[in-house]
């Protein structure tokens, strides 16, 4: 069910919200609206695909309305205060219900759904980081999302578009930081932020653990930067994905050869 392509440098992408597959027994749950399914992360293997050499990726297939396996199990909130969607989704980012009438996932239905679907994503997760752990002696998790640039219900204005998230620089050696930093702020025609409304979903959070000589970092792109636009059909925009993959080699190649002091 994880998709897990392995390679031997220390860098491991996550690729935790590209995944289109909804089980039957929750897709006959879910209204018009979740059917849609608008809040996929689109594109974004594609996006990713060859562009560091013998680099470890694990894919979850399942998509987030089934459950978002970047949410704390627990169902605690990243974000206190602020709108966001949780660990078994009952909306989508516009706050409109993504579930028919009655149908929404109850206490049980939700921890099932986590010992299936969760569980393993993070159990193979844990376990190539521990793989290249061994290999060099730490290891660095790059987390990929992408996100609509207009999403009034969980952000003002337009978000910028790279979303570099540490968790205020807490998940990963200053270095790592500051490098993807200014990569992005170097990257011509493109805006940058450090810790803004994205500070790093639960992946970051968990696994970016620098004292353990394992670092992590989110990254969560403006759908803009490579999409036709940003509605359906979603279409990927081959010379705006083009130029934005190139400066993404960038980022990844750095954060491949980087090494601790």
């Amino acid at each position: 069910m994880i998709e897990i392509t392995r390679g031997d440098c220390p860098l491991v992408l996550g690729l935790p919200h590209t995944g289109t597959d909804v089980p039957g027994d929750c897709l006959a749950r879910l209204n018009d609206v979740g059917r849609a399914m608008a809040d996929t992360d689109w594109h974004i293997d594609r996006l990713y695909a060859d562009l560091v050499p013998n680099v470890t990726t694990v894919r979850t297939p399942i998509h987030r309305y089934v459950i978002d396996v970047n949410r704390d199990p627990s169902g605690e909130s990243l974000y206190p205060g602020q709108n966001t969607t949780g660990l078994c989704p009952l909306t989508d980012f516009d706050a409109v219900p993504i579930y028919r009438d009655g149908q929404e996932p109850d206490a049980a239905e939700v921890d099932r759904r986590r010992l299936a679907y969760h569980a393993p994503y993070h159990a193979a997760l844990e376990a190539e980081l521990q793989r290249v752990k061994g290999i060099h002696g730490f290891a660095l998790l790059y987390d990929c999302h992408s996100i609509r640039s207009e999403i009034p219900f969980l952000f003002d204005d337009t978000l910028p578009d790279f979303n570099i998230g540490t968790n205020l620089g807490t998940t990963c050696d200053l270095q790592i930081e500051t490098s993807v930093l200014q990569s992005c702020k170097a990257a011509e025609g493109y805006s940058a932020t450090l810790n803004g409304r994205f500070k790093g979903g639960w992946t970051t959070r968990h696994y970016g653990q620098p004292d353990r000589s394992q670092h992590a970092i989110q990254m969560e792109l403006a759908q803009s930067t490579y999409l036709a636009s940003e509605t359906p059909p979603w279409t990927y925009d081959t010379k705006r994905a083009d130029r934005l993959r190139a400066h993404l080699k960038t980022i990844l190649n750095t954060l491949s050869d980087w090494r601790p002091q």
